[in-house]
């Protein structure tokens, strides 16, 4: 196993302990996005935007990949309009946790950080936030300065089933938190 695994593991494992809430692949696939592109945590996912907002099938790897382990346990849950999934700790996660022990341990409050701000939202805002980011990301890298009001038309092109009041209310949270770095 190389030491981008067993780190990328333990950050599964460690979000998967310590999720406020019902911690599925959506949440997991923006937190690990969050904490690469927002904290710089180095987990070394190539992020493109995909349906549902930034994706790496890495991170589904490695989450396959921690399951096989036993560092987790990650099972379908059914609901009234379709199903989702649940990882959760399991009961030998302590080996995942202690071969990641010093990255954790310098990456706790990115960790901590992304789940205190993300971790109550529902995978819908979590797809539109982390697409709001990548967007307006790829802008900046692109030596674009775009306003709100452009930001969230690309937004609505790409994701068109969410309203432009939504998306700017989001975006406007978003630079509340001081997590866009365009100006208003």
């Amino acid at each position: 196993m190389t030491d981008l695994l067993e780190i990328r593991i333990g950050v599964i494992t460690r979000l998967a302990e310590k999720a406020p809430s019902l911690f599925g692949r959506t949440a997991l696939m923006k937190f690990c996005y969050f904490l690469q592109n927002l904290r710089g945590v180095p987990l070394g996912y190539r992020f493109t935007l995909y349906s549902y907002g930034p994706f790496d099938s890495d991170v589904l790897v490695d989450l396959d990949t921690a399951e096989a382990m036993g560092a987790i346990e990650a099972s379908v849950v059914y609901y009234t309009g379709g199903y989702g999934y649940e990882i959760k700790p399991s009961n030998q996660s302590e080996a995942a946790l202690r071969s990641a022990r010093s990255f954790l341990e310098e990456h706790q409050r990115d960790i901590d950080w992304v789940l205190d701000e993300f971790g109550g939202w529902n995978s819908s805002d979590l797809e539109l936030a982390s697409t709001v980011v990548y967007v307006e990301r790829e802008a900046a890298g692109a030596g674009e300065s775009i306003r709100t009001q452009e930001l969230v038309q690309r937004v609505k092109d790409l994701k068109p089933r969410f309203t432009e009041g939504h998306i700017t209310k989001l975006v406007e949270k978003l630079l509340e938190k001081k997590l866009l770095s365009f100006p208003k």
